[in-house]
C-alpha cells in the first residue's frame, strides 16, 4: 500500500507542475500573484477599491484549479473557453476603469502604485482573453 502512495504522488505532483508550466497555467499564477498585490496595495490606502481584486483573485484561483485538476474534461456541462475567456474580459475592462478612477485621483502612494499595478492587470487580463477566446 505504501508503494502505491508513492507512485501516486510524483504523478500528481508532475499533473500540477506541467499545468503551471504550460502558458494558461502561468497566465493564472501570474493573474493570481497580480490580485494579491493590488489586493494588499488598496486594502493599505483605502478598502473601497479592493473588491474588485477580491473577487477576481477567487474567480482566477478557481478556474486554477479547475484546468490544474482538469476537471474541465469532466465538467462537461460548461463551455469552459468561453466561461474563462468572459471572466478575463470582464476583468481587463473593470482594472481598467478602476485604474484610471484611482490614478486620476492621486490621493497617495500606494493607491498610484495599486492604479499603476491595475493598468498591468488590464494588460495580462486582456492578453489571458485574447489567448483563450474560443473561435480561435
Amino acid at each position: 500500500m505504501a508503494d502505491s502512495q508513492r507512485a501516486s504522488v510524483p504523478r500528481c505532483w508532475t499533473t500540477c507542475t506541467n499545468f503551471l508550466c504550460s502558458q494558461k497555467g502561468s497566465l493564472l499564477f501570474a493573474e493570481i500573484i497580480l490580485c494579491l498585490v493590488i489586493l494588499t496595495l488598496f486594502s493599505a490606502s483605502t478598502s473601497g477599491y479592493s473588491s474588485l481584486s477580491v473577487i477576481e483573485l477567487i474567480f482566477a484561483s478557481i478556474f486554477f484549479i479547475i484546468y490544474m485538476c482538469d476537471l474541465h474534461t469532466k465538467i462537461q456541462f460548461i463551455h469552459w473557453p468561453w466561461s474563462d475567456f468572459f471572466r478575463a474580459l470582464i476583468a481587463a475592462i473593470l482594472y481598467l476603469i478602476t485604474s484610471i478612477i484611482v490614478l486620476v485621483e492621486r490621493v497617495n502612494r500606494s493607491r498610484i502604485i495599486a492604479g499603476v499595478l491595475g493598468l498591468i492587470a488590464t494588460g495580462l487580463f486582456g492578453y489571458d482573453a485574447s489567448v483563450t477566446f474560443p473561435l480561435r
